[in-house]
């Protein structure tokens, strides 16, 4: 595999700025709507998958640099979950601390554990209080902790793997019904059905597997062989993207709403789609096309490395917070991605260094 090792997946790093691109677009949509005909709108309104994007390259990140290693020992385990907590959790707690102290913004929120432990996204009812945009963590963090297992199960055969998540949906689905049934279940945890599925790993579960699989076939002689037999998987996989994102658009019935609040629609995003995406990715490393080389060009790389801050930082508390004292006619596009930058540099890289150092002295 060295071929894909000399650049590092730089393309794939310069991808994550696109989807937090589309990620921001998705969420000032709204700015738009009278400018716009109603076919662009519809279209940008599925532009929520840029956190697909997010969940279809975590799994095959964390499965081609992994797969089930953490699983050799105990201690293994512990410092992978040990790193993918330093991954995410040190900059969220460092923003939503602001949050909390700042209290005209915080004041009618008093869930601290929830929000601190990210178990405020299993319910309905906090699922947008805090820092909204960090419910995808959560969805993250649970695979993070199921991955090395899912991954050994892959190993062994796929539908093994989705059988044990298809087990877990089943699962989530019926603790979320079982409490309505119970009590009501009045905060709606893993509850409603649209909720669980579409917020939550056990509904979204599907996307990491994509990705996990495009891992192990590029691992596996045949999987390989058949990656290979893709001719121009780069177009193919983008043209794949734009029309099965038109496809989830057309089961929409205006621009406020979603095409995946439609089985059809969501059977497409959760099915059809990851595997466009993972096709894409596929292109990315195996192809030299202008897209690859853009994707891999500095600037990307760049905007890539700091878009998780960017992500973090785009809506909600710091958003607002900025709004107050400066708003631009990009809806502060420009600087947020420069404030993005900043903070990657003096605050996310440096503490995941100091994290990741400490926990390589764990013997």
């Amino acid at each position: 595999m060295e071929n894909f090792n000399k650049n590092k997946f730089d393309a794939l790093t310069g991808m994550r700025a696109i989807a937090a691109i589309m990620v921001f677009v998705y969420h000032n949509r709204k700015y738009w709507r009278h400018d716009l005909p109603f076919v662009v709108m519809r279209f940008i309104s599925e532009w929520h998958i840029g956190v697909t994007i997010f969940f279809v390259l975590s799994g095959f990140l964390l499965a081609y640099r992994y797969e089930e290693s953490p699983l050799d020992s105990k201690k293994s385990y512990l410092k992978y979950i040990l790193l993918r907590i330093a991954r995410i959790f040190p900059l969220y707690w460092i923003l939503l601390s602001f949050y909390f102290l700042d209290t005209p913004y915080s004041k009618n929120v008093d869930t601290y554990f929830l929000q601190y432990s990210l178990f405020y996204s299993l319910f309905d009812k906090y699922s947008i209080s805090g820092i909204v945009q960090a419910w995808s963590l959560t969805v993250e963090f649970f695979f993070y902790i199921f991955s090395p297992f899912l991954f050994f199960l892959l190993n062994k055969n796929w539908k093994y793997c989705v059988s044990f998540l298809f087990g877990l949906f089943l699962l989530s689905w019926a603790l979320g019904s079982g409490l309505h049934w119970y009590n009501g279940n009045p905060e709606g945890f893993l509850y409603p059905f649209k909720f669980m599925i579409g917020s939550t790993f056990f509904g979204r579960s599907l996307e990491f597997f994509f990705g996990m699989l495009l891992a192990y076939m590029m691992k596996q002689e045949k999987g390989l062989q058949v990656l290979k037999s893709l001719k121009k998987a780069t177009l193919l996989g983008g043209i794949s993207m734009i029309i099965l994102t038109i496809a989830i658009a057309f089961f929409a019935k205006n621009s406020f709403v979603h095409g995946v609040e439609r089985w059809e629609g969501r059977l497409i995003h959760e099915i059809l789609l990851p595997v466009s995406i993972a096709i894409f990715f596929w292109g990315l490393m195996s192809e030299q096309t202008w897209v690859s080389k853009i994707l891999s060009t500095r600037i990307f790389v760049l905007l890539g490395n700091a878009s998780f801050v960017f992500y973090l930082i785009h809506l909600s508390y710091f958003n607002m917070k900025l709004k107050s004292y400066i708003y631009l006619p990009d809806h502060n596009f420009i600087l947020l991605w420069i404030c993005s930058i900043i903070i990657y540099f003096l605050v996310e890289k440096p503490l995941y260094k100091w994290c990741r150092d400490l926990i390589a002295k764990i013997r």
